[in-house]
Formats: structure tokens, sequence, C-alpha cells
């Protein structure tokens, strides 16, 4: 319900810009939560769970090789049907609408301009509004950069591995622009297997921006490269660039190496 000292038409613009305004911050958290802890159950129905449980995740990872070997990647909206379902996206408002409301209040505009900044003029129509350019992995111990090109030929990706030494602390930075409208709730989500089996998933929430001629840089938190001989080798990624709309902007597949040394 609106505000009864705002107009309704104000508390929209001011939502969606405040929205806008957040695309300013750095990006917070996994997707992973631990679970609460279950109820105790006697022995012999501990070992039947155990024993259903084995079934079904090896029925799952012959599932998952399959697909891996087959080359068949999961559409987005599967990739993403563990997000919260009860969220609902923000009413889909133009640039130009934004502008309409409230402009004969000054103060407004002048509030609009400061977080929307200026408006890019002679847009190509043909150029998607979200551009990915860049991934990069930051590591101040890294001896070169660790960048890869995402506005070529991303089927070359699969065929090249980014190196990482075992338990450095890496950043991971993303590099877009937005062209013509306001886009909410911008993603990256990455799901990392091993040997056809899935073994981690990322998400991270990137926020709300508006279009503008300059490119947009996204951090993700520090994290830790893992260690140990066990985990050194491969791993196969698959990365997604959507919104709350689930917009697929981008979607593309590269492999991580994980070495004792940068030049083991």
């Amino acid at each position: 319900m609106a505000n009864p000292q705002v107009p309704q038409s104000r508390g929209t613009l001011l939502f969606l810009l405040l929205t806008s305004a957040a695309s300013h911050g750095e990006g917070s958290g996994h997707g992973l939560r631990a679970s609460p802890k279950p109820p105790t159950l006697p022995t012999s129905m501990v070992e039947r769970e155990q024993t259903a449980l084995l079934a079904v995740g090896e029925a799952m990872a012959a599932a998952n090789i399959m697909a891996d070997k087959d080359g068949v990647t999961p559409p987005l909206e599967e990739e993403m049907d563990d997000m919260d379902l009860a969220y609902r996206a923000p009413e889909k408002k133009t640039l130009q609408e934004i502008q309409q409301l409230d402009k004969d209040d000054e103060s407004l505009n002048k509030y609009k301009r400061v977080l929307l900044g200026p408006i890019p003029v002679g847009v190509d129509p043909s150029v998607a509004n979200v551009t990915l350019t860049r991934l990069t992995l930051l590591c101040d111990q890294a001896p070169g950069p660790i960048t890869m090109d995402l506005t070529g030929d991303l089927e070359a990706l699969k065929s090249q591995s980014f190196v990482l030494k075992e338990g450095v602390d890496y950043r991971v930075k993303i590099s877009f622009k937005v062209n013509k409208e306001i886009v909410c709730g911008l993603k990256y989500l990455h799901h990392t297997y091993r040997k056809g089996l899935k073994v981690d998933k990322d998400v991270y929430m990137m926020g709300s921006y508006g279009p503008r001629a300059e490119e947009y840089e996204f951090l993700t938190p520090v994290d830790e490269a893992p260690k140990g001989v066990l985990v050194r080798g491969t791993y196969h990624i698959k990365s997604f660039f959507t919104d709350d709309d689930r917009t697929d902007h981008l979607s593309w597949e590269w492999h991580l190496c994980i070495k004792k040394d940068w030049k083991d």
C-alpha cells in the first residue's frame, strides 16, 4: 500500500530509482545454506534411510555424468528453480516512463538526474540492453591477468583452462554494460562440476542498474581456492548472467584448473 503522504506514482518512482542506486555495492553471499538438524531416528530406520539416499545419489550421479557426456546444458529456468519463488520483481517501467513521472517536480527531477546520471543517446536499437564483456579472476599472487573475453567466440572458451594456485585468495570481477533501459535484479550464477558431478553452486546478487555509456564493474566477495591433493585438477564451470525476469543475457562454459603451483 502506498504511503498516504506520497502520491503512488512518486512512490513507485522512488522504489525504481533506489533499486537502480543499489548497483554501487558489492555482491554478497553464496547460494548454499546449512539445513536444520533432522530429528533423531531409530537405528533401523536410519539404515533404511541411508540405503535409499545412497540409491538416489547414485542415480543422480549417473544422470549428471550422462548429461555431461552428451553436452546437455540444463535450461536457465531449471538452474534457478531453487531460488526464492516467493520473491516478486517490481513493476517494470521504461526509462521514458520514469522520466515522465512527476516531470513538473523540479526537486524530483534533480534527484532522478543524480541517480540515473546522463542518459545515453544514439544507442543502436539492435544492441542488447545488457552486454557482458569480460570476466576476470583477481588474485594478487597471480603471475599475470586471468581474464576471459566474453564478446567473441564463447565456444572457444570450452577448450581453454584458466589456472588458479591452490589455497590463494581471489575475487571475480564482472564487466558489463547497460545500454537502453534500467535492468532490475542482475544475478551471476556459476555451477561447478568435476568428473560429471556437480560439486558447488554460487549465486551472486548484483543489484539494479540504469543505462550509461561507461561499463559497470561488479566484484564478488573474497573467496579461497580449494587446496589439497584431492581437489587438484580441472573443473568444468557453467556460468549464467540473468535478472529478475530470468532473461538469459549470457550463458557460457569454461574450465578452471586448480594446481599446486601457478606453473606446475
